[in-house]
């Protein structure tokens, strides 16, 4: 069932979901947590499609929270709001609210999502792209015990860990760093088997891709050694070599699907090791809810300490000025001959 309301309120769209609910027969609410969700029209489908997959997993309510820019100054000085309630089979497990937002409710959009939240229910914030500098201090990130961003997203994903190492507060988290946990998982297992003392490691994987980075420096961090970033044609993370005194420890992965795994002493075996989506990610995500301490380690170990910047040339010394040739000593003068 959708609902249309222009022009409208909180209060009227509370009661436009408790009605939808009566006439398909649900009154009870049965989620577990709100999640909201700030985007812009042209990602709204495609993150809602997500979500609403993720809501098999995690019934909850979902709202949606687009920002109109409004065109001309008038407009600009108005303010509305239309709203688009799902609820049912067009709305997952849990229901969907779409609120656009015109005029001078941009600049206020925690007052119209706050009414909507579940009461007693957590707050999971999502930007699918296009995230403040600040997650914990923008005004909806306030409402929200988890906050979940993509730096891959970003015009400039490893200059964005950067700003989010910088304005980390307990409960962000990046679905750059959701995407390596199976690869995490595989490699502290692997390391579990053999007792062995890791001296140096690499991670290959496409250049800018913020999942290698957050790889490397969780390496860097846990295992106390110098970890060396390759670049690769893709897809994603492609390779993880950790060198020890009885050989190497080899993961790739060359296809986004299926990877090996080569152990000293020990069979190749192959993994499943494939790419996931967006919706299993979000899923991983809303499983937990408080702050991710191995996170954070790894995201403030900084990616200038994996790739610090080369070293000023020295300057090329003065050559010592040439020594003039010594001047020939003038010859003595012939006597003069004896009369």
């Amino acid at each position: 069932m959708k609902i249309d309301l222009t022009e409208t309120n909180s209060s009227k769209i509370n009661a436009a979901m408790v009605q939808a609910r009566r006439d398909i027969g649900t009154p009870a609410i049965g989620m577990v947590l709100t999640l909201v969700i700030v985007t812009d029209e042209e990602n709204a489908y495609d993150a809602l499609k997500s979500a609403n997959d993720a809501s098999h997993e995690h019934p909850s309510r979902i709202v949606v929270v687009i920002k109109r820019v409004s065109r001309s100054p008038r407009s600009r000085q108005g303010a509305r709001l239309d709203a688009e309630i799902r609820v049912g089979a067009d709305s997952g497990s849990g229901e969907t609210v779409v609120l656009r937002l015109h005029g001078e409710l941009v600049d206020h959009a925690q007052s119209v999502v706050l009414p909507l939240l579940l009461p007693d229910a957590p707050v999971v914030v999502w930007w699918p792209e296009g995230a403040p500098a600040d997650l914990a201090g923008d005004p909806l990130g306030a409402l929200g015990q988890r906050r979940i961003t993509d730096t891959y997203s970003s015009e400039n994903p490893i200059g964005a860990l950067g700003a989010r190492a910088e304005a980390y507060a307990p409960g962000d988290t990046d679905l750059s760093w959701t995407r390596i946990t199976p690869w995490r998982s595989m490699l502290a297992a692997a390391l579990d088997q053999q007792a062995l003392k890791v001296a140096s490691a690499t991670v290959e994987g496409e250049g800018e891709n913020p999942s290698c980075e957050l790889l490397a420096m969780w390496l860097a961090d846990r295992l106390q050694v110098p970890v060396k970033r390759t670049p690769s044609p893709g897809p994603g993370l492609t390779a993880v070599r950790l060198e020890t005194k009885d050989g190497a420890i080899v993961l790739d992965r060359a296809d986004g699907a299926l990877a090996t795994l080569c152990m000293p002493g020990q069979p190749d075996r192959a993994v499943a090791l494939k790419r996931r989506d967006t919706a299993e990610l979000l899923a991983e995500e809303l499983r937990r809810l408080d702050p991710d301490n191995t996170y954070e380690a790894s995201l403030k170990f900084g990616v200038d300490r994996l790739n610090p910047a080369p070293a000023p040339a020295a300057a090329p010394a003065e050559a010592p000025a040439k020594a003039e040739p010594a001047k020939p000593a003038p010859k003595p003068a012939k006597k003069a001959a004896a009369k």
